[in-house]
């Protein structure tokens, strides 16, 4: 009833796509259009809603069974009438246009063009839900990527393949961080530059005139492919955005080589989307009204990062995500961590402190880390600077905490000088501005802070290293 099939006009290939339309809408509910007795859905099916007054959205089958089919549509459904609304089903799935030309371009949540230039010409139609790995297939992620900033670099390094998710509070510098890695990371020992892939989701315009504006002013505007899906943008599109920027990252990894990094800000509207759709479904909620099976999504969009065997090109992922009250046991937060291989944590005390990046470095971690780093990677004492950076900075605070009930006329001179340590730890290796370190700088400025404690507190590093780095006449007072 109300089923008729046709041709569509425009062939796909050799063969033309199988159009069916229908008639049978029974109900809308937010941005979920409900319709009665459709022939075999196909799950991610595209369609195409033509209402009476003339005007088409956009929407994709989300769920069907034997009597219904729900349909998440990507505009606002006002307007939607139940009576006169057709709906057309387009048999595939929704396809991303992808080609190196999309690097320099400036697009929507969809790939559209936003910066006023033709669309690009594309080299091949690829399922924005892209491919799975076969894990036997996936290679172990072993490059060092140096990012230039200390934190990240010297004690939760990235590396090659992984996803590094960066948990940030509202109001705290998470893009201007994106930013800065973006320009900024690299592989040593290569001439070979990334290709930047930065996806925006639910952002505001404010945000989206800063990261055109900082991809144009930092040089890699030739090899960065924005999409931008702006907060006054339809809400579903949000679901769509991530995974229209790891088709193309897909493509240029695993069919051109090449090395792709990949942003996704903010990672809690895509899942503020995801709750509104599922709470539009009627489905049982889970923890604080987010749908059960947030898990099983958010891994359908970490865990396309990574490298293939025999496959010259890998993909990096850095998720943004803005943690509700600084909670990083919030579901967002926690599932993702989960997921992925580590986390850096943004302080808000260190920002109100005007330190810049304002990274946790206690709370901070990086399971990949010693993929990525030692002799013919980094340094050769790469591995024991950062335990020893860690183990006495968390000594510090400590002591800070001890001076802040006791006072600090109560304190040892040992403490007193992990309680220094600790200071300039934050003022200098964390503060580092908007400057760029080498992992040499970033190590040998970890010897300098080191410098300033007893010998017999360096325990966490080997004695030669200790002799070759640490020459005795500059070893800490407090022998």
């Amino acid at each position: 009833m109300g089923e008729r099939a046709a041709l569509e006009g425009r062939p796909e290939g050799p063969k033309a796509r199988l159009v069916r339309e229908y008639r049978t809408v029974s109900r809308v509910s937010g941005p979920l259009v409900f319709l009665r007795n459709v022939h075999r859905p196909s799950y991610g099916a595209l369609v195409g809603l033509l209402l009476e007054d003339g005007k088409s959205l956009r929407g994709q089958v989300i769920d069907a069974s034997k009597e219904f089919c729900a349909i998440q549509v990507f505009e606002e459904t006002t307007g939607i009438e139940v009576e006169t609304t057709r709906v057309r089903f387009a048999e595939e799935q929704p396809l991303a246009e992808v080609s190196r030309g999309a690097l320099g371009r400036v697009m929507n949540g969809i790939g559209k063009p936003l910066d006023g230039l033709p669309p690009f010409l594309p080299e091949a139609l690829v399922p924005v839900s892209g491919y799975s790995i076969n894990p036997h297939a996936r290679d172990q992620p072993s490059e060092f990527i140096q990012l230039g900033i200390s934190t990240i670099d010297g004690m939760n390094t990235l590396v090659r393949g992984q996803k590094l998710p960066i948990f940030s509070g509202a109001g705290l510098p998470a893009n201007e961080i994106a930013a800065q890695i973006l320009a900024q990371a690299r592989v040593r020992g290569q001439s070979e530059e990334f290709a930047f892939i930065f996806a925006g989701i639910g952002i505001t315009a404010r945000e989206a005139d800063f990261f055109m504006e900082s991809f144009a002013a930092s040089g890699a505007r030739d090899r960065t492919a924005l999409y931008l899906n702006r907060a006054d943008d339809p809400p579903v599109e949000r679901l769509l955005t991530p995974r229209f920027a790891l088709a193309l990252a897909e493509y240029l990894a695993f069919e051109r080589g090449m090395h792709v990094l990949v942003a996704l800000s903010d990672m809690t509207n895509y899942c503020e989307a995801l709750r509104q759709v599922a709470l539009a479904r009627q489905e049982v909620p889970g923890r604080r009204g987010y749908p059960g099976y947030m898990y099983t999504d958010l891994a359908t969009i970490y865990e396309r990062a990574g490298r293939i065997k025999d496959r010259p090109g890998s993909i990096t992922q850095l998720p943004i995500l803005t943690m509700p009250d600084d909670d990083i046991t919030h579901p967002i937060p926690d599932l993702t961590g989960y997921v992925t291989e580590g986390q850096i944590v943004l302080s808000r005390e260190l920002h109100r402190r005007g330190i810049y990046p304002p990274i946790d470095v206690l709370t901070c971690l990086s399971r990949l880390m010693n993929q990525g780093i030692g002799e013919g990677k980094t340094r050769e004492d790469h591995r024991g600077v950062s335990d020893q950076l860690y183990a006495a900075y968390a000594r510090g605070i400590d002591v800070r905490r001890l001076r802040d009930i006791v006072g600090e006329d109560a304190l040892s001179e040992l403490d007193r000088a992990f309680l220094v340590f600790a200071e300039e730890f934050e003022e200098r290796f964390v503060g580092q501005g908007m400057s760029e370190r080498s992992i040499e700088e970033t190590l040998s400025l970890g010897w300098e802070l080191l410098r300033r404690l007893p010998r017999a507190s360096l325990g966490r590093i080997d004695e030669k290293l200790i002799a070759r780095y640490l020459p005795a006449e500059k070893k800490g007072k407090l022998e």
